[in-house]
């Protein structure tokens, strides 16, 4: 019998000079890297919307933790965005970075605020619909 030996921390070295490869990361490190994902933040706290959801949000995209990184805007932060130049800014940095951005038309025209988003370059729509589509398809789905 020959005898087994650990190759590199990746395989095993069989006698005879075969080699079998056994995949030996994480559990973590081995699941699929999803290719999708929609934040929607809800919150109307800055610091929520600073210090997790666009702070988050951008670094996914950036780090590309994900291929295609979506942001809704919906209820209380739609007037928040509209208010705080801080930001607005970092939203524009999102979108640069490839994240797309949308508002709730419902949310956005309760608060007065339609216009600010849509100058902000967030596409404002009716996001029930397209949001109910998104959980069915299986993306991934974070809320703030």
């Amino acid at each position: 019998m020959h005898a087994i030996k650990p190759c590199l921390g990746f395989g095993l070295l069989l006698g005879a000079g075969l080699l079998v490869v056994v995949d030996q990361s994480p559990l973590w490190a081995q699941a699929d890297t999803p290719a999708a994902l929609t934040v929607v933040w809800t919150s109307g706290d800055p610091d929520v919307a600073q210090r997790v959801c666009l702070m988050y949000t951008h670094a996914a995209r950036r780090s590309k933790w994900f291929d295609d990184v979506e942001l809704v805007v919906w209820g209380p932060s739609a007037r928040l965005l509209a208010a705080d130049k801080d930001l607005q800014a970092k939203i524009k940095q999102m979108q640069k970075s490839g994240v797309v951005t949308r508002a709730c038309i419902v949310c956005a025209d309760s608060y007065g605020v339609t216009e600010q988003l849509r100058t902000l370059g967030l596409e404002v729509k009716p996001m029930g619909k397209p949001l109910s589509n998104t959980l069915q398809s299986g993306r991934k789905v974070l809320t703030f």
